[in-house]
C-alpha cells in the first residue's frame, strides 16, 4: 500500500477572509479550501505547509492522519480560556504538548502506532472532536487526561527506565466514566485503551449534571448585580467580537457554575498499566468462559439430534455431487465434536467407519473425509 496522509483544518471562531484563503492556496494547488476549512490528501509527496503555523495564524482545529500510524489533533483556544500551567501536569513525552502565541494557546495531541490497523472513517473525526475546545474553555479537563492516557498506553515499559513507571498520574477529572460525545470521539481517535480508561475512571468522581439553559428572568437580576466596571469590560469584549465563547463564559460566571472538578492523582503509571492488563486478562477469560459454555450447549443440542443428522448426511452423499459432499462432511465434523462432548465418540467412529466402507467407491467423498480427519 502506498503512503497516505490526510490533512484537515477548521476555522471555528471566525471565517477566513478571501485574502487569507489565497495565501493558503499557495501551499497547495489541490487542497479544498473554503472560509471554514482546508482539506487535502496525499498518496505521494508531502505537504509544503507547516500545520502548527497554520493553526497559529488561521485555524482553530487540525487533524492529521497517516497510514503508518500517526493520529494527531491540534486545537487552538483564545488566551485566558486555558493556561499552560493548567496543562503542564498532563504533558507526556511528545504525546501532549502546548505553547502560546500572542493571542492563543495551542494544544497538540498525538498518538503513534506503527503496528496498528487502518481505521476506516478516521478522516471524519475532526468535526466531532472539535467540541472539545469549548469543554476545555469551560474548565473540563477530561480531554487532557484522555490524551495523557493515550500516551502512557502506547508507551512500552523499559526495564532500565523507572522514570515513567514511578511517575504519578495528573489530576483526575470527574466524569471519566461518562464521556461527552466530543471526548468519546477524541478517545477513539487517540486510541485510548478501553481497559486503561475503565481503570482510570475508578478514581474519578461523578461529573456535575448540566444545568438547564437560563432564561431572561433568571439572568436579568444577576446581570444587574454586576459591578459597573465588570459590565463595561464585558460589553467591550462583546463589541470587539473575537470571543465566541464569551456568552457561555458569562453565564457560568453569573450562575456560579463549577468547572468539572479534579482530584489529585495518586497512582503511578506502572500501577495503572498493571491494573489495565489485569482487567483485560480477566475480561478475556470471562469471554472465553462464555464462548465455551455456549459451545458446550450447542454440542449437547446437536448430540440429541444425532439420528436426524446421520439421515441428512446419507441423503447428501446419495446425491453424489461435490457440493453435497462438502455439506455432508461439514455436518459430520459438527457431529463428531458433539458425540465426543457427550461421551459417544467411539460409537460415532464405528458408524463413520461403516459409512466409509459403504461408499468406498466414492473417492471424492473419501478425500474430503480424510482432509477433515474423519476416519473410523
Amino acid at each position: 500500500m502506498s503512503e497516505y496522509q490526510y490533512y484537515e483544518f477548521l476555522a471555528i471562531d471566525r471565517p477566513l477572509t478571501r485574502e487569507e484563503q489565497e495565501e493558503l492556496r499557495s501551499l497547495s494547488t489541490r487542497a479544498r479550501i473554503t472560509a471554514a476549512s482546508f482539506t487535502n490528501e496525499y498518496q505521494w509527496g508531502n505537504f509544503r505547509g507547516d500545520p502548527r503555523r497554520m493553526v497559529e495564524q488561521y485555524y482553530d482545529a487540525h487533524l492529521y492522519l497517516t497510514n503508518w500510524g500517526t493520529h494527531q489533533v491540534i486545537l487552538r483556544l483564545p488566551k485566558g480560556q486555558l493556561t499552560l500551567r493548567a496543562l503542564e501536569p498532563y504533558f507526556f513525552d511528545e504525546c501532549v504538548e502546548a505553547w502560546t502565541t500572542k493571542t492563543h494557546l495551542v494544544l497538540d495531541l498525538r498518538s503513534e502506532d506503527e503496528g496498528g490497523d487502518w481505521e476506516e472513517g478516521a478522516e471524519d473525526s475532526l468535526g466531532a472532536i472539535a467540541g472539545v475546545r469549548a469543554e476545555l474553555a469551560s474548565g473540563d479537563h477530561r480531554a487532557l487526561y484522555l490524551a495523557w492516557l493515550s500516551g502512557i498506553g502506547a508507551w512500552q515499559l523499559q526495564d532500565d527506565d523507572e522514570t515513567y513507571q514511578e511517575a504519578v498520574e495528573p489530576p483526575v477529572p470527574a466524569g471519566l466514566d461518562r464521556l461527552t460525545a466530543p471526548q468519546r470521539a477524541l478517545a477513539d481517535f487517540l486510541r485510548v485503551d478501553a481497559d486503561l480508561l475503565a481503570v482510570a475512571a475508578q478514581a474519578s468522581s461523578p461529573a456535575p449534571v448540566p444545568r438547564k439553559r437560563p432564561g431572561k428572568k433568571e439572568l436579568a437580576p444577576l446581570i444587574a448585580a454586576l459591578p459597573e466596571t465588570e459590565k463595561n469590560d464585558l460589553l467591550l469584549r462583546l463589541a470587539v467580537g473575537d470571543e465566541p465563547q464569551l456568552g457561555a463564559e458569562l453565564v457560568r460566571r453569573l450562575r456560579g457554575e463549577p468547572t468539572v472538578a479534579t482530584v489529585p492523582g495518586q497512582r503511578s503509571v506502572a500501577e495503572l498499566l498493571d491494573a489495565a492488563h489485569a482487567r483485560a486478562t480477566e475480561r478475556r477469560q470471562r469471554a472465553d468462559r462464555v464462548r465455551a459454555e455456549a459451545r458446550a450447549k450447542k454440542l449437547t443440542a446437536l448430540a440429541t439430534d444425532e439420528e436426524a443428522i446421520w439421515h441428512e448426511v446419507e441423503n447428501h452423499v446419495a446425491r453424489k455431487q461435490t457440493a453435497r459432499y462438502d455439506t455432508a462432511v461439514a455436518l459430520l465434523v459438527q457431529l463428531r465434536d458433539a458425540c465426543d462432548h457427550v461421551g459417544r465418540g467411539l460409537q460415532f467412529r464405528q458408524r463413520l467407519a461403516a459409512l466409509r466402507d459403504q461408499h468406498r467407491h466414492l473417492p471424492g467423498l473419501l478425500r474430503r473425509l480424510d482432509d477433515r480427519a474423519l476416519r473410523g
